[in-house]
């Protein structure tokens, strides 16, 4: 409700009413998305035009994807480390430091200083124009301790 906009054009044309409307609808679901769509094609018919969408992102969610690449990072870095661990016999243990060194973000910006015009792209290009791409470095110390000899406790 809070996401639905309509406009609504009264006009007489000689002795009949004519009504436009036009719904903006802001998804954050794609498939929900072309299933309304599909809906009011199969419901209205001709009598509905659908305009191309327009995909962007909001602030909340590209925060949500770099809070999610940067624990992403940590993960990975963890478990790598704990890979290394087992090479030589150690147990990883709680991380001492973790630092975030870079962020990287691209793509997810749909310009519209752009020279074509975004009507003439595919719905795979305007997706892929649109979609946020983000890659974080991170810097990890863990404490390593070493593994006692199971057998020399039982003995």
């Amino acid at each position: 409700e809070e996401n639905i906009t309509v406009t609504e054009d009264f006009s007489q044309v000689e002795n009949t009413y004519q009504m436009e409307a036009e719904v903006c609808i802001i998804f954050s679901d794609f498939g929900k998305m072309q299933n309304v769509c599909n809906l009011l094609t199969e419901k209205l018919g001709t009598s509905v035009t659908i305009s191309p969408p327009h995909f962007y992102h909001t602030p909340e969610a590209i925060d949500t994807l770099r809070r999610q690449v940067c624990v992403t990072a940590v993960g990975n870095t963890r478990r790598k480390a704990q890979e290394v661990c087992r090479l030589f016999g150690q147990a990883l243990g709680k991380p001492l430091l973790i630092k975030e060194e870079e962020t990287k973000e691209w793509g997810g910006h749909m310009d519209s200083h752009l020279s074509y015009s975004a009507d003439s792209q595919t719905l795979q290009e305007r997706i892929q124009n649109a979609t946020a791409y983000a890659s974080c470095r991170v810097f990890a110390v863990f404490e390593i301790k070493g593994k006692e000899n199971r057998r020399s406790k039982l003995l």
